[in-house]
């Protein structure tokens, strides 16, 4: 087992689980270099960080793959080499193995969801996802060394996923599964909603400048009137928003005098 040479970059800073507390994510035998980077920057986006490759062709670092990992360099920093699958899963207690082919095993198969929850409910376990090779996937007998396996449902249609995509798609429901799943900001509003007096001086405004505006039909004044404010109503109009309103309202009746 090797280590990759220090890069000399300023390493990024890491606020999520370290090493040994997340699921090991396994490549057998990647070819490109930007699958591998991208890979390590879906890892990042989910909180993941445990990289271990096996065999990858040409040999290691690549070159671009630290840019295709768009500065998840600390990922690939601390990335392994092995010579077998064997190799890199003997210290793990749980591996899981995806496929977008039935195997003919007698596994289970989970969807990408179902099979995180399995990793979360063995908290304490050393557990990984071990993916195949980007034109072939996981042979057989590697298949065989996985506790199980994990699918992904995708159109029949075009069932072809990218490495780093699959990837992805593990990393977002391990997130989910392990309750890590924040969003970073709630849009929630920044102005509480409007007061009654608020809303009924803007109607008071916005009818006035109407009717200065010789807007309404006269025998349908009020019908209209009526039927405005409860356009406003559903709106459901911040204080800000009023304030807004007003603003524009006075904008219009000066330009207008």
């Amino acid at each position: 087992m090797t280590t990759p040479d220090a890069s000399g970059e300023t390493p990024a800073k890491i606020t999520e689980l370290p090493p040994g507390l997340a699921p090991v994510v396994i490549l057998v035998e990647p070819q490109l270099a930007e699958n591998i980077g991208m890979t390590a920057r879906a890892m990042a986006n989910f909180g993941l960080s445990e990289l271990r490759l096996v065999n990858p062709k040409n040999g290691w670092p690549k070159k671009g793959v630290r840019e295709a990992a768009s500065g998840a360099t600390h990922v690939l920093d601390r990335a392994t080499i092995h010579g077998s699958v064997a190799e890199a899963i003997g210290d793990l207690q749980y591996v899981l193995a995806t496929t977008a082919r039935e195997r003919g095993q007698m596994k289970r198969v989970f969807a990408p969801e179902a099979a995180m929850g399995e990793l979360v409910a063995r908290e304490g376990q050393r557990t990984a996802v071990m993916f195949g090779r980007e034109r072939v996937g996981l042979t057989n007998d590697e298949v065989s060394l996985a506790d199980a396996i994990i699918t992904f449902p995708v159109s029949p249609d075009f069932p072809s996923l990218n490495l780093a995509q699959a990837v992805l798609l593990v990393g977002y429901a391990w997130r989910q599964a392990s309750g890590r799943a924040v969003l970073p900001f709630s849009g929630e509003l920044l102005s509480p909603p409007a007061t009654r007096e608020a809303l009924v001086a803007l109607f008071g405004s916005l009818e006035t400048a109407l009717d200065e505006a010789r807007f309404y039909p006269p025998e349908k004044r009020d019908i209209i009137a009526r039927n405005m404010r409860d356009m406003l109503h559903r709106m459901s109009l911040t204080e800000q928003d009023v304030r807004t309103f007003r603003g524009a309202l006075r904008a219009l009746t000066r330009k207008g005098s």
